[in-house]
């Protein structure tokens, strides 16, 4: 049963809920060699990824114009998409296996992925009016954490079926659901919004600051979730391998979980310095870090 919980408290659990949660957004990416090769399909992880993501997307748009999040209680909201993503990631498991149920299934997790990650954060933002930035620090590197953890399901070579890493990400789903669903209670500062106003849109598309940010925001996604799901497939090439071994998984987790150190560190700093000046500089190094590849 819910109760009151301090702001920090609060902070913990939404953290480790969307560790949890987050971490079903590439479980399909790190089984994907598995599965294309029961599907006799190569070349299927850019489809796998391109689901997931335009789920996502959909998933914002639909939980953004109908309000849900401000309709209905956020904890909530949090607690059924995390089942519901859960189901959809176990269904590939559980139903026969073919392209189509997998992309489907994977369009799904990243629909209800939207009740997740945004939805998590606004619950941490209903508890603090000081010290969001570090806040979402914390929740972003947990988004980070969540999506490199199927990639060290992977690389520990434990020598267990790729079946097993859905049925572990999405237990952790559930788990996190639970964790926001019957511990948290919406904060403090929560605001009830019956609909969504589309007279807003035009007022907000005259505000210049938040273009920017949305603009600069767009092309980061573009690089992040090309890197993320690629990052498996350019280590194989850059080591030589003819095949994903357990130690590119491992250090697939790696890279990509490092980023989760550097959001938190980016929360504190963006208190110290400002969002806009923190922002400018990692997506600068994160720009020349890309070239490099090249």
């Amino acid at each position: 049963m819910k109760s009151s919980l301090t702001a920090s408290s609060a902070l913990i659990l939404i953290v480790i809920a969307q560790f949890l949660g987050t971490s079903l957004w590439f479980a399909g990416n790190a089984v994907a060699p598995e599965i294309s090769l029961l599907l006799n399909s190569p070349g299927i992880l850019a489809a796998i990824t391109t689901s997931v993501q335009l789920g996502f997307i959909l998933g914002t748009l639909v939980f953004a114009f109908f309000s849900i999040p401000d309709r209905f209680s956020p904890s909530d909201v949090f607690f059924f998409s995390s089942v519901l993503a859960a189901l959809f990631n176990l269904l590939i498991v559980i139903l026969p296996i073919h392209l189509g149920v997998v992309l489907v299934c994977r369009f799904m997790v990243g629909f209800f992925l939207a009740g997740i990650y945004p939805v998590g954060m606004k619950i941490a933002a209903d508890y603090f009016q000081k010290g969001l930035g570090a806040a979402l620090g914390f929740l972003v590197g947990a988004l980070v954490l969540g999506t490199a953890f199927p990639h060290l399901l992977k690389g520990l070579d434990l020598n267990f079926s790729w079946k097993i890493v859905l049925w572990c990400t999405s237990g952790l789903a559930i788990l996190g659901g639970a964790l926001v669903g019957f511990f948290v209670p919406d904060g403090p500062f929560h605001k009830i919004n019956s609909k969504f106003d589309l007279s807003l849109l035009p007022k907000l598309s005259k505000i210049r600051a938040l273009k920017s940010a949305a603009s600069g925001y767009f092309g980061h996604m573009w690089e992040l979730y090309t890197f993320w799901a690629f990052a498996p497939v350019l280590i194989v090439f850059l080591r030589g391998n003819e095949a994903m071994q357990s130690s590119d998984s491992l250090l697939s987790f790696f890279v990509i979980a490092i980023g989760g150190i550097s959001c938190a560190i980016g929360g504190v700093f963006a208190e110290r310095w400002g969002s806009k000046t923190v922002a400018q500089f990692a997506l600068l190094g994160s720009g020349i870090c890309c070239l490099m590849v090249l």
